[in-house]
């Protein structure tokens, strides 16, 4: 699996070579409790990690470091026996697996910061692969150096990273050694400021998180929020439909009130007209009778006088007189009946049918005209387009 970067990290010194080292924290606290150890002998210890190529650049991770069970030094000169090799071996197999040892560190009171001969030669004896490491460490002022071994020689680095990231292996390492050696109060201390650093370092990303959260949560809200805006809007657009729907049907409605009224009006102006008329009729019929009722009277009495001297002739007169009184009476009387039509059948004058409860158009057809096939005609003599709008006390003429 391709190691990736890491992403916590911290930076020490210019770091413009080709091969960057990344030192996870855990080595670079161990590298000071070493120096804390170091008084007049000095103090060792072999780095355990990886070598990654990516793209023309070397990666250097170291994530262990074993302390070496012992050390030699002759003057100036420091030497490493087999004995301390195969031990250091044995250690990183037991806890850092079968990681590779990448290289060495060397801490000590005055010590230099430079690499001579006889650190080469060590270098060279135990680390002869290329891109193996060198760290070196002033035990007092914690000043420190990095070194690549580079073309058969140490070659100085301007700088090198501080990552952090889960570490159980050097974790418990350190945790066995603390156990066997002790802890001093310089260790606590050193331990405690890693362990605030790493807090703060975990609550970064605690909140980062959080703020991943928070966004997945703002975005999710956001989408809801449109949904509920895109429903909303489409029963505003429905109801709006809806609404007009019901005012058409109202309009629709008003206009067949309307035009039903009209003609109700109409037909009503109509009978009331038919009944005017028919009035008018009657009173002339009336003045008709009262005239020649009046002239039949003169007529007598001018014929009685005339004929008081003829017998023979007023008799004969009287008789035909007579019999014209009695024919305008048989005349007349007919007409009155003729004229008016029984009220109590709903037939009135003028041929008009005042519509009684229980009639329709059929049951008025026939109780006219003895059938039911005067019904599309009574409705087109009153402009009706249903036969069955009908209502009690309507007045319709009948053809």
């Amino acid at each position: 699996m391709k190691r990736q970067l890491p992403k916590n990290v911290r930076q020490i010194g210019n770091v413009s070579d080709s091969s960057k080292i990344y030192i996870e924290d855990y080595v670079d606290t161990f590298f000071n409790q070493l120096c804390e150890k170091a008084d007049q002998n000095p103090v060792g210890a072999f780095l355990i990690g990886e070598i990654v190529q990516e793209e023309e650049e070397d990666y250097i991770y170291v994530y262990g470091a074993i302390r070496m069970k012992e050390i030699l030094q002759k003057g100036r000169d420091v030497f490493i026996n087999d004995g301390t090799w195969k031990n250091a071996c044995e250690t990183c197999k037991q806890y850092f697996g079968d990681a590779e040892i990448l290289g060495w560190f060397l801490t000590s009171a005055g010590q230099a910061l430079e690499v001579n001969h006889n650190i080469t030669k060590v270098h060279q004896k135990f680390f002869s692969r290329e891109k193996s490491i060198f760290v070196v460490k002033e035990a007092r002022e914690k000043e420190e150096k990095y070194f690549i071994h580079k073309f058969r020689d140490l070659m100085e680095c301007g700088g090198h990273y501080i990552y952090y990231e889960k570490n159980v292996e050097m974790q418990d390492y350190m945790i066995a050694t603390r156990k066997k050696t002790g802890m001093t109060p310089s260790e606590v201390i050193e331990d405690t400021v890693t362990k605030n650093f790493r807090s703060v370092i975990r609550d970064k990303m605690d909140k980062s998180e959080q703020k991943s959260h928070s966004r997945f949560v703002y975005g999710l809200s956001t989408f809801l929020v449109l949904v509920v805006l895109v429903i909303g809007i489409t029963m505003i657009n429905n109801y709006d439909k809806m609404k007009g729907v019901q005012n058409s049907l109202e309009q629709l409605n008003e206009s067949v009130s309307k035009q039903e009224n009209e003609k109700v009006v109409e037909t009503i102006g109509t009978i009331v007209s038919a009944e005017g008329e028919d009035k008018d009729k009657e009173q002339e019929m009336q003045g008709d009778t009262t005239e020649g009722t009046t002239g039949t009277t003169q007529g007598e009495t001018t014929q009685g006088e005339t004929t008081q001297g003829e017998d023979t002739q007023g008799e004969t007169t009287q008789s035909e007189t007579t019999q014209g009184e009695t024919t305008q009476g048989e005349t007349t009387t007919p007409e009155g009946q003729g004229g008016e039509k029984v009220e109590a059948s709903g037939v009135e004058e003028g041929d008009i049918y005042t519509v009684q409860k229980g009639d329709t158009l059929a049951t008025i057809s026939k109780k006219i005209y003895g059938d039911i096939s005067h019904v599309e005609a009574i409705c087109k003599m009153n402009g009706l387009e249903d036969g069955n709008l009908i209502f009690i006390g309507q007045k319709l003429l009948l053809p």
